[in-house]
């Protein structure tokens, strides 16, 4: 008799997604000594705190789910958008869009703390630092922030700290963008800044310790700020700008004003509006301000053989590592939307750029010529490619004449429209726009200059050798090539982060990011012509919202921290409406996540720390103590579930009980969400409020250190007081600059959780369990696993502990170098305990790879004992030459060990081994020679 196959090659959760197959499981649970699966959870997961209903919804293939994803995206209406006000039409070169924001080799590395297996996209983010300096005209760039609104919230909290006025007040020019002042402001409140916005000519320097202007100005204004920088700096006050980068190929930069710091969006530099984002952000500033700079800094330095190398610098200001005295909670930033913009002006070159600039403007004025001839009011008189026209009360009429020819116009005031024209305008659309203000007559030719000549840049730029190459598309493609190379992401191995959640970035939930219909949609359009996006962010909330047991969920944050933070501030106001105004303490256990403190620092709230217990649990007894000591003081406790340790706390429901007795609102943050889902909800335990790390749990790619999404659930108490945004009516208090946050990346987690199904996404929490103690099982006996539950099990990740080889000098570096021979992104470092490894394997790695990993590690505690042995010293052996490149293979070789065990270690592939393109770099050098941009000229010469 024919037996048809039961096997369900559609079923993506268990055939695509979850790494081992169910045989495999079985092994492995073997090695752990569970019955089954569902005995290991109940061994792990407290009862008391399981959820009683399964997650409800069934999944989709991946072939239906593009067929939905095509319909969704039909209801959105694409259209010419010159709206502007930050967000610009652009023109992805298809070489960039298929070589980097569509390969897996970018879009699926880490941030690159380790900057041996980095070295590619290190390059990249100098570049893109290099390409913000020259064109800022100011010396040291950061890589990057989250968009530019949070970038001029976070120049205004750097002007505060390095201004020597002692003036309390920030100064915003009113021609900034309106979700700039309204980031501004958000930001301001907790820390006590007052903000005053008005007219530039209007400023009093001496009265504020900074200010920030728009150049050129959201109406289109462009003028010279030069007087107010040195009114500024007479006061001792601080000079800021926001600006934009094209408009800097022609027009004269920051730096060349006086202006102190610079900051803006890098969005019409090849990257898609996509309603909102993720877009990189740019600062830049005086060199003497570098070390008060948020967010990351990538430097030259030296590897071991005395070549250069790139890293990440002066990592001693970063959130985890100074916490409540952090001067920003910046984690998240845009690294692979930067790369994307540092490779479009390597594509085009600084002639190309400047081509495209006069385009823009010279269209710009032929339209405001065409107006103007028209007898049309048009403002401003100097401007670079944008234009208010004045219309009275034929607004309504015009717009809707404009959309009804496809196109969005913005609307000022009552009486006038603005019209931003970008890379994409052609003259069909010029054509159209006359003819929406009843214009038939054919346009002039390109007008003349519309800037006065001395606002024109009178200085170079761009001009380090790597922008100009050979632009041919064949050399593009093999420079990318080659940087990609130089990297390793998850397209090669797995990378074993704990409380980062490395796993599969599938292909059909990244593919819709492209399509023009989720693309080319401004932010800011009529909500009627976003109705794709608003059925999917819905249909999103509600299955976050059954998935964590909230009610309702603010999409608006676009980083993890960032979602820390916004949750802090909706607590803050909601203790403010019920008059709780003096309630500001915030009670964090010394093992929460590092952002934890920074955020709550900024959100204003105290910090009051609370201990561990031996075990790494919250130690009860001081929180309980101290949660009583602040009374009527207290805000909000902060708690990491499953701990930071790696383990399901059994007194969780407690430590929420403590803190709502005390009238405190309790924030679980979502890092380890992949822990819980389809298992618990925090909002059932005691949660009022948590960020989920979409980056993580919700498969959003890492992009080689963003972009990342962080959008905050709250239960029905909370949720009046969410963050609200000037564009949609809902008021003040926005934390980002578009209403959704990055809102094309949501689609990627939605996505996913349709494949999934309720169930799948269960599976998988069930499985990065698994492989979690699945490696805890096989290295326990090697390396001491530092915290466990109270039956002998971890969560979804464990702490190697290997704190003891340092009594023989091996230090945790040392073992973190070597598993880069082996082919491997080290695990989490010295994070939350020093000197010790934080492994995650999640559930998308196989039984072999996650095998690979372990023969790898247990390799290296061979070479360890022999060092414990006293068979070879520790500075002679191959964990202190890690990592090995080809360079140490093919020159004279003096150790004491051999070629085969430095350069193929257990675990290494032999035919496709990754090598890494530096030896270990100096990262004590590169902070003490700190260089930020492309290396000079001479340096190529040298070389």
């Amino acid at each position: 008799m024919f037996t048809p196959t039961t096997y369900d090659t559609y079923d993506f959760a268990n055939r695509r997604h979850i790494g081992p197959s169910p045989d495999e499981m079985t092994e492995m649970l073997k090695a752990v000594g569970a019955r089954d699966l569902e005995a290991l959870i109940d061994e792990t997961v407290p009862k008391s705190i399981r959820q009683a209903q399964p997650l409800s919804w069934a999944p989709l293939t991946e072939y239906a789910l593009l067929q939905k994803m095509e319909e969704v995206a039909k209801k959105n209406r694409v259209m010419v958008s010159l709206i502007g006000q930050g967000y610009y039409g652009t023109v992805t070169p298809p070489a960039i869009q298929r070589n980097i924001l569509e390969n897996p080799a970018w879009y699926t590395a880490y941030t690159p703390y380790q900057p041996e297996i980095a070295q590619g996209r290190l390059e990249a983010l100098l570049n893109f630092q290099t390409m913000v300096s020259d064109l800022t005209g100011l010396p040291v760039a950061n890589a990057s922030l989250l968009d530019e609104a949070t970038a001029a919230a976070e120049a205004m909290a750097m002007a505060q700290r390095v201004a020597k006025s002692k003036a309390t007040a920030f100064f915003v020019d009113e021609n900034c963008h309106p979700q700039t002042i309204g980031v501004i402001q958000t930001r301001a409140q907790p820390l006590g800044i007052e903000v005053i916005v008005g007219a530039a000519d209007d400023l009093v320097a001496d009265q504020v310790f900074g200010a920030i202007f728009q150049y050129p100005g959201t109406y289109g204004h462009v003028r010279d700020f030069t007087a107010q920088c040195e009114a500024l700096h007479g006061a001792k006050a601080v000079a800021i700008m926001a600006t934009d980068l094209l408009a800097l190929c022609l027009l004269k930069e920051p730096g060349a004003m006086g202006a102190d710091i610079a900051v803006g969006s890098a969005q019409r530099f090849g990257v898609q509006m996509g309603y909102g984002g993720p877009h990189a952000a740019f600062m830049a500033c005086r060199d003497d301000m570098k070390r008060a700079m948020p967010g990351r800094i990538v430097g030259v330095s030296v590897d071991s053989h005395g070549n250069r190398a790139y890293r990440l610098s002066l990592q001693t200001r970063e959130q985890h590592i100074r916490r409540e005295k952090a001067t920003s909670n910046v984690c998240t930033a845009q690294a692979l939307l930067a790369v994307m913009a540092s490779f479009y002006a390597v594509f085009h070159g600084p002639m190309g750029l400047r081509a495209i600039a006069e385009r823009v403007h010279f269209t710009t004025t032929q339209l405001a010529q065409a107006l103007r001839d028209a007898g049309a009011v048009v403002e401003p008189e100097a401007f670079f490619d944008t234009l208010t026209v004045k219309v009275g009360v034929g607004q309504q009429g015009i717009m809707a004449a404009a959309r009804h020819r496809g196109i969005n116009l913005r609307k000022v005031g009552r009486d006038r429209v603005g019209i931003s024209i970008d890379e994409t305008t052609d003259a069909g659309i010029v054509t159209r726009l006359l003819d929406a203000f009843g214009i038939t007559e054919a346009p002039g030719d390109l007008g003349a200059l519309g800037v006065p000549e001395a606002m024109l840049r009178a200085s170079d730029y761009l001009t380090h050798p790597v922008f100009h190459m050979n632009r041919a598309e064949s050399e593009m493609m093999r420079y990318m090539r080659r940087l990609s190379d130089r990297d390793l992401a998850l397209d090669r191995a797995m990378i074993p982060l704990g409380s980062c959640t490395m796993k599969l970035n599938a292909a059909a939930e990244m593919m819709p990011l492209t399509w023009p219909e989720f693309g080319s949609l401004h932010p800011f359009v009529p909500a009627d012509q976003a109705a794709g996006y608003h059925e999917a962010i819905s249909d999103l909330t509600e299955k976050l919202c059954e998935i964590t047991g909230y009610d309702a969920f603010s999409m608006q944050p676009n980083s993890g921290a960032q979602g820390e933070y916004a949750g802090l501030l909706t607590i803050s106001a909601y203790h403010r409406a019920n008059g709780d105004d003096q309630r500001d303490i915030c009670l964090i256990p010394m093992s929460a996540h590092g952002t934890n403190p920074a955020s709550a620092q900024m959100a204003g709230m105290q910090v009051v720390v609370v201990n561990s217990a031996p075990n790494g649990d919250v130690d009860l007894e001081d929180f309980e103590a101290k949660a009583k000591a602040a009374g009527a003081k207290l805000a909000a406790c902060m708690i990491t579930y499953p701990s930071t340790h790696g383990v399901f706390e059994e007194t969780v429901k407690r430590v929420c009980e403590i803190t709502h007795e005390h009238g405190g609102q309790v924030y679980i943050d979502g890092a380890n969400m992949n822990a819980l889902v389809g298992l618990v909800k925090p909002g059932e335990i005691g949660g009022d409020v948590s960020h989920l790390n979409l980056h993580k749990t919700f498969a959003i790619p890492h992009g080689g250190g963003g972009p990342g999404m962080g959008p905050i659930g709250v239960r029905a108490h909370l949720a009046p007081y969410l963050p609200g945004h000037s564009e949609t009516g809902e008021g003040t208090g926005a934390v980002s600059a578009a209403p959704y946050g990055s809102a094309s990346i949501l689609l990627i987690s939605w996505a996913y959780c349709l494949m999934m199904g309720g169930a799948g996404l269960t599976q998988a929490t069930r499985v990065a369990i698994l492989n979690a103690n699945y490696i805890a099982a096989r290295l326990k006996s090697a390396y001491p696993i530092l915290f466990m539950g109270n039956r002998g099990r971890v969560a979804h990740e464990c702490i190697l502990d290997t704190r003891k080889f340092a009594e023989v000098g091996v230090s945790v570096d040392d073992i973190a170098k070597r598993l880069i021979d082996n082919g491997f992104h080290a695990p989490t470092m010295s994070w939350p305990v020093a000197g010790t490894l934080m492994v995650e394997p999640t559930e998308s790695e196989t039984k072999a790879e996650i095998d690979r990993f372990i023969t790898a590690l247990l390799a290296i505690r061979d070479e360890i004992a022999a060092v414990e042995a006293g068979e070879i010293a520790a500075e002679d052996s191959p964990l202190r030459h890690a990592p090995h490149t080809v360079e140490d293979l093919v020159t004279d070789w003096d150790r004491v060990y051999s070629r085969e065990a430095g350069c193929f270690p257990a675990g290494a592939f032999r035919v496709d081994k990754y090598w890494p393109p530096v030896g270990r770099v100096d990262n004590v050098f590169g902070d003490r020679n700190l260089i930020c941009i492309c290396p000079p000229v001479e340096a190529y010469a040298a070389e």
